[in-house]
């Protein structure tokens, strides 16, 4: 990555990712603001749905401020773009660049697609955000670093960072330095599609962070979700390696109905999908039962995701379509890794 920057500006752009081998839930660390993981996971990024970001330290402003999408945060929705914010300046501050260190932040962001509707739009976010913060104080950090700063801010967006087949451990270490996210394989590895049923496009009812909250707290299921993970993160792999469809279709609707089911069983329950959603995973196996290759996969929230190879394409997103509830059909490949943009 170019990590140069101009007045203390830069602008950088993540992708969204989605999850095969979902990850749900947190572990306790040294401190929770790590933000670590209670499962590894394994994704990929898509090249279709991006966040731009632009950051500014201005020793102007009295506070960090930021826009997103045209409509400017208020306070009590700043905290944890600042609490980034922060850990970028306390690198500036390790770095002696103490004209950094001190100064409030501008921040800038447009997402292509729907926001906090359970597409990742905080992955692609936070991987933007601390890519262009770290660029506009004058940091030279590596993309694990970045990883780092990312998964601190959202837990997902430790893999926006990077592009193609990304694996996140779950680490055992209290200090999260083994909980950092690696690359696998890049996006030409093996260059599936994949097509996202929108069944509403306005922000989820129950955020991921209370979700996994919940989860955690409550459900019974829990602990078999965590315990059955590792074999399901590396079975993954070795399918992704081989470019082994049927195996890696099976792996990834099983992890998305464990998670979704752990979430069920909660008190109360974390209820995601909703009539439009159901009928798209339905359609999706009656589709590979038919012989195409075909697979769904399904976040914190009511969208579908298919995945499926190049030639299975238009049948499946002429399918989808015909769905009572679904406003339309995102197609996306795989992308590539979070870039600053020139100035």
């Amino acid at each position: 990555m170019n990590k140069a920057a101009t007045d203390h500006l830069a602008t950088a752009q993540a992708h969204a990712n989605i999850a095969l081998i979902k990850y749900w839930g947190k572990r306790r660390g040294n401190s929770d603001a790590l933000n670590l993981p209670a499962v590894g996971s394994l994704s990929i990024t898509l090249d279709a749905l991006t966040t731009t970001t632009s950051v500014q330290f201005d020793d102007q402003l009295a506070t960090d401020e930021a826009c997103i999408n045209n409509r400017r945060l208020q306070a009590r929705e700043l905290q944890r773009i600042s609490n980034s914010l922060d850990l970028v300046r306390k690198r500036a501050r390790q770095q002696g660049l103490t004209q950094i260190a001190d100064r409030h932040a501008r921040v800038v962001s447009d997402n292509n697609f729907p926001t906090a509707a359970g597409l990742a739009s905080s992955a692609s976010a936070f991987a933007a955000l601390v890519t262009a913060a770290a660029a506009a104080a004058g940091l030279q950090l590596t993309d694990r670093a970045l990883s780092v700063l990312a998964r601190m801010g959202s837990g997902s967006a430790a893999r926006s960072i990077y592009g193609g087949y990304v694996l996140m451990p779950r680490g055992q270490h209290d200090d999260g330095s083994d909980a950092v996210a690696q690359p696998l394989h890049d996006a030409t590895h093996w260059p599936l599609r994949v097509l996202i049923a929108i069944t509403d496009s306005g922000y989820k009812k129950v955020s991921s962070t209370l979700g996994m909250q919940q989860t955690m707290l409550t459900s019974p299921y829990f602990a078999a979700w965590v315990a059955a993970q590792e074999a399901d993160l590396q079975q993954a792999a070795a399918a992704i390696a081989q470019r082994d469809f049927d195996r890696l279709a099976e792996l990834a609707e099983h992890s998305c109905l464990k998670m979704h089911a752990t979430a069920l069983a909660a008190q109360p329950g974390v209820l995601y999908w909703n009539p439009a959603s159901i009928a798209c995973m339905q359609l999706i196996r009656d589709l590979r039962a038919q012989g195409h290759a075909v697979f769904f996969t399904n976040d914190a929230g009511p969208q579908i995701k298919a995945v499926c190879l190049p030639e299975a394409e238009a049948t499946v997103s002429a399918a989808l379509q015909t769905v009572t509830g679904v406003q339309s059909v995102l197609h996306s490949g795989l992308g590539g890794e979070a870039r600053l943009l020139p100035a």
